[in-house]
């Protein structure tokens, strides 16, 4: 009956945003900093948790430590083993989630108001007094290998793995986060306890919540949560030195369609130039059907299903990326056809009719983010992480509308290096 209960909450919290969204900034008593939405309306509360450092605090030999620590939260704390903490959140209509990326780990909870303070308290025994019992370590441990012996049979997880490889060399964004079947298989009960104390500590949290609370009544909840967490984790890596010098790759693959990753050097968030590079990339690679990636190698040539491109602008380095497939015998034509639109772009820009298109895309697809509590809880704990204002929401769409032609035409020639683009293919190709 209470799963039934949240569900339906959960359908209501769903509703889109009608309203402008009123961020709080909190400071506990402990001195935690937070950001809150009060909707008292629905009887419901979304929190969201990130640590900073994420899988990128591994040691050298221990890749994929963070990532397996994450996924045993929940199978294991305090005096519950996994069945009975499943039961316990279970009862309380109480749903969490636990996650790792190269750049944060994240926790996400749901919780009703009449169960707040015991769906905490059980929050907390996961984060706080996790005990990574060894019988659920060898179980997690097997569904993760399970996972990285599929990815070796994957051409995409292939060529996604050869390409981080070749940008990063031995940083830790050059290796999968979720580890190698051989650093997975090494890994002990003591290399989790050990990433567990790196990653979750009190110097690197960022937290927003939304929902049926009061600012005291998070103060009070936050300090209880996480007031037991080590202050200081693991410190973070140095930056990244991209090592593409363009060209094409080929990781030899028996398949008959090749999967190519490709990319460049990107941009950093905080770039000035950031939201202009943002709209150029939604008229070249990013904008789905209207742009002109999916329309000069899907459209007019037939060569793929999906073409896009995107910047990632990570921590500790800043990617320009795209990914492509193709049948082996047109491959070759598609990597040549997206070099030709990367310069075309460089040296003509782009015209005021695609602009104000992208432009158009972008801002009026930006309310539809906003589709309930934890959608609203994940923007808000991703602003904070990118360091930007707490008026971020309500002012992001006049940056967009601010772009220039001009703006986007100097970026376009600042960035794009066609000669520079490097491709990774995993397949069969011909004619490369």
């Amino acid at each position: 009956m209470m799963r039934i209960i949240l569900s339906f909450v959960l359908l209501l919290a769903a509703l889109p945003l009608r309203a402008g969204v009123d961020v709080r900034e909190v400071t506990t008593p402990g001195g935690i900093n937070a950001w809150l939405v009060e909707e008292p309306s629905i009887p419901f509360v979304a929190l969201e948790l990130r640590f900073k450092g994420g899988a990128s605090l591994d040691a050298p030999d221990k890749r994929g430590a963070t990532n397996l620590m994450m996924a045993l939260l929940e199978e294991g704390a305090g005096d519950l083993d996994a069945r009975a903490f499943a039961r316990a959140a279970e009862s309380l209509a109480a749903s969490f989630s636990y996650r790792a990326s190269d750049d944060a780990v994240s926790i996400s909870a749901r919780f009703l108001t009449e169960n707040r303070d015991a769906a905490v308290d059980l929050l907390r025994l996961s984060l706080v007094e996790p005990t990574f019992p060894d019988k659920a370590v060898e179980r997690v441990r097997g569904q993760v290998l399970s996972g990285l012996r599929g990815d070796e049979k994957d051409p995409n997880a292939i060529a996604g793995r050869a390409f981080k490889a070749m940008a990063f060399g031995d940083h830790p964004y050059g290796s999968p986060l979720d580890g190698t079947v051989e650093s997975v298989a090494a890994l002990t009960r003591e290399d989790i306890i050990t990433a567990h104390s790196a990653a979750l500590a009190k110097d690197r949290i960022y937290v927003s919540a939304v929902g049926d609370i009061t600012e005291e009544e998070l103060g009070a909840l936050l300090d209880r949560l996480l007031g037991d967490l080590p202050d200081t984790g693991a410190p973070m890596p140095g930056p990244a030195e991209l090592g593409l010098k363009g060209g094409v790759e080929i990781v030899e693959f028996d398949t008959p369609q090749s999967v190519a990753h490709f990319g460049q050097a990107g941009i950093e968030r905080d770039d000035d130039d950031f939201f202009a590079a943002y709209v150029m990339n939604v008229i070249l690679g990013g904008g789905g059907f209207e742009s002109r990636l999916m329309e000069e190698v899907r459209e007019k040539r037939g060569l793929t299903y999906g073409v896009y491109s995107y910047l990632v602008p990570k921590d500790h380095a800043a990617l320009y990326l795209g990914s492509v497939a193709s049948a082996n015998d047109r491959i070759a034509e598609a990597i040549s056809v997206i070099r030709a639109e990367w310069e075309r772009m460089a040296d003509e820009g782009v015209t005021q009719d695609e602009l104000d298109k992208a432009k158009a895309l972008l801002t009026g697809a930006y309310p539809l983010r906003f589709d309930g509590n934890g959608a609203i809880a994940r923007i808000m704990v991703g602003m904070q992480m990118d360091d930007l204002p707490i008026d971020y929401i309500a002012t992001r769409n006049d940056k967009v509308n601010a772009v220039t032609l001009e703006d986007v035409n100097r970026v376009a020639r600042e960035l794009l290096d066609p000669e520079g683009l490097q491709f990774v293919v995993v397949g069969k190709p011909e004619g490369l």
